[in-house]
Parts: structure tokens; sequence; C-alpha cells
């Protein structure tokens, strides 16, 4: 099949000061066994050296910097300026299996009624932690089912029908969309193959946002709220 008949995939980092795992994760991408993926990369006010991380590795990617915004507000640039029928995520420090994209088209092809596609998540503690901080750190033995973003393919027509991300979420961003997603009953499929490697390390969302789990609860509450308003329509 020539290539421009294939479907384009595009792949969106949005990042902050991650010069030191960026390289890596894009490797992920480009080592990809398919091959029609376009890069956007959303760099969201670093100060640190990953513009010329990102322009040294990958000098075909697409790269936009804002003043910081945010995640949800970067990674709504970057659907904004994806072009693919196919929208993909992954965060600066985590990294893709090479046969991520192509697995999941190929579920794609099979059914095509399903919205999105899902895969399995593996972790990994990263080089620079020493024992003493990996002991401070909860890393899974064996992989696990992941709704994430970063192990989600999904059609961008798809995607827009449940909307962009909602910026007013500092934490959890992927958990208040998949909410909205759910309630308009988009299909999707877990797969058993892991297709993310999740990076442990020092700055994790979930570690340096600790602060910011009260937006879970008012996603969960905003979630109940849309649904009973949706009963009584």
């Amino acid at each position: 099949m020539l290539q421009n008949k294939l479907p384009l995939v595009s792949t969106i980092i949005t990042v902050n000061n991650g010069g030191l795992y960026i390289a890596e994760a894009l490797q992920s991408i480009l080592i990809q066994d398919f091959k029609n993926i376009e890069i956007i990369v959303i760099d969201d006010g670093s100060t640190d050296n990953t513009a010329s991380v990102v322009q040294h590795c990958a000098p075909d990617v697409h790269y936009y910097h804002q003043e910081k915004a945010g995640i949800s507000a970067g990674k709504n640039l970057g659907v904004k300026k994806a072009k693919g029928t196919f929208f993909a995520f992954l965060d600066a420090d985590d990294i893709w299996t090479e046969k991520k994209i192509s697995t999941q088209l190929g579920r794609f092809n099979k059914n095509p009624s399903l919205d999105m596609v899902f895969g399995h998540v593996g972790h990994f503690f990263s080089p620079e932690l020493s024992a003493e901080e990996r002991k401070k750190h909860y890393c899974p033995g064996k992989a696990m089912p992941g709704i994430s973003s970063g192990t989600m393919l999904i059609r961008s027509g798809s995607f827009y029908k449940v909307g962009l991300f909602d910026p007013h979420y500092r934490k959890g961003v992927f958990n208040d969309w998949y909410l909205r997603a759910s309630e308009l009953g988009l299909t999707f499929k877990m797969q058993k193959e892991v297709f993310l490697k999740r990076r442990i390390h020092q700055k994790n969302h979930g570690i340096t946002n600790r602060d910011k789990s009260v937006d879970y609860v008012r996603m969960l509450k905003a979630s109940l709220d849309r649904r009973r308003k949706k009963e009584y329509q």
C-alpha cells in the first residue's frame, strides 16, 4: 500500500521543561513500524533546553511554543494544529512500544464502528533515581489496563464529538475528558498488549500536583450533574 493511502496519525506531545526525557519519547514515535505519523510538540513555557533537544532529535517535528498555560491548553493547541484522521497523545517523559499505532489501526480495521482503542501500561523507574528515591515511589511490577491519553488512539471525528480538554483542571485532565466521552457512549476496545511505558521519576504530575486532587471530586460531580440533567430533559 502506498504511504499516501495510509491514514495520517497526529501525535501530540505537551511538554514543560522536559529536556531530560523528551528525546526518548520522540524516538519511541520515530521507531513505530507504522510511519505515516505527524509529530506535534507543544512547548508549554519551557525554560530549559527542550526546544533544542526536539529540533535535534526530530527536525521534521511541528514545534510550537506557548506561554505557560497548562497541560489542557497545550493538548488543545496540539489538537487544533493536527491534520490527522486519528489522534494520539504522549507525555514527554513516557515511551511507546514500537507496534502501538499499527496494532491499534489493525483493531480499527477489524471493527470500523470503534471510536477509540486503548492498551496496557508498564512502569519503570527512571535511571537517574537512586535506590533511596526508588523506595519512596510505587512502581507496579506488572502491566495493567490503561485508560489514559498515552495508550489511546482515537478517530479525530470521535474526539471532536467530545470536545477539547477542560483547561480549568490542573490534574487528571484526561479523566474529565473520558467521563464526557463515556456519557456520549463512545465505544472502545482495550487491547492486551503493552502500548505505553510510564516513567516513574521525581516530577511525575501525580507527585507534584497532589494538592490538585480536589479536581477529581469536581470532575465526578460535574459528570453526575450532566447525567442528571440529561435524565430530566
